[in-house]
């Protein structure tokens, strides 16, 4: 089971540090932005400046998990990336929402073997 872990963690991490960096230099086509909605949503994200933000985090994580620094941290970051993926893709995009599936349960993987750092989240109090 190690290897499975292992290797969910080496997917996230690529399809992150690609799809990050396909922000910055445009390596992957992808066409006119989609009709609707969507492409007001991604629109507005790209004319801000907040997609970059994204894909600095998306990109930073990404190397953590490959180099395995810091991967708890590296896991908190891309879990919010993760749900904002999913959720823009059942509001807005669902024919893609099998990409999200997909992302997510790579995340659920590589998180298995460090959950033991994410059970002091789960205290209801703080010890004061």
């Amino acid at each position: 089971m190690k290897t499975v872990f292992t290797i969910a963690r080496y997917l996230l991490a690529l399809v992150f540090l690609v799809f990050g960096l396909n922000h910055y230099f445009n390596f992957i086509h992808t066409g006119p932005p989609p009709a609707g909605i969507a492409g007001q949503f991604f629109g507005a994200f790209t004319a801000s400046g907040y997609l970059y933000v994204v894909a600095f985090f998306e990109v930073v994580t990404a190397l953590l998990l490959l180099i395995n620094r810091y991967v708890p941290l590296a896991l908190v970051v891309l879990g919010p990336i993760i749900v904002n993926i999913c959720i823009t893709q059942i509001l807005m995009g669902p024919r893609m929402l099998v990409v999200g599936a997909v992302v997510a349960i790579l995340w659920c993987l590589a998180t298995w073997p460090v959950r033991s750092a994410f059970l002091p989240l789960l205290q209801q109090r703080v010890a004061e």
